[in-house]
């Protein structure tokens, strides 16, 4: 993982004074968090109808997805970093049909995917 993309991307969606100080194991929980956060918002904004701050959270929760694709290091990560790149393209393509049909089932499902790379991310000792 790169941390200093991890940490651009962290600090466009979330500029807590946290994330100066937090490793780059810590910065990659963060964007996870940060992206569940905006996943369940969007999933609330959807069943709100409120379509323009669904988009905005939508883009968000893109962009912490990609600040975590951009993190992956393909060369060093052999397989896992070149299947963990594909789930993050997925999840961008999901998202993007979340935002076009209105539909909660990719949001859940994406949020459902980052809970499990969290959860495993979760338990790389530091």
């Amino acid at each position: 993982m790169n941390p200093m993309a991890a940490l651009k991307q962290y600090q466009s969606v979330n500029t807590q004074a946290k994330a100066i100080d937090a490793s780059p194991h810590r910065l990659i929980q963060m964007l996870m968090e940060g992206g569940l956060t905006r996943l369940a918002q969007a999933r609330g904004a959807v069943e709100r109808e409120q379509l323009a701050l669904k988009g905005e959270l939508i883009s968000k929760a893109i962009g912490i997805i990609g600040g975590l694709r951009e993190g992956l290091n393909l060369e060093a990560g052999g397989e896992l970093a070149s299947n963990l790149d594909s789930l993050y393209e997925y999840m961008t393509a999901r998202l993007i049909e979340a935002n076009l049909k209105n539909d909660v089932a990719p949001l859940d499902e994406v949020a459902g995917l980052l809970r499990n790379v969290k959860s495993g991310w979760d338990q790389i000792a530091q």
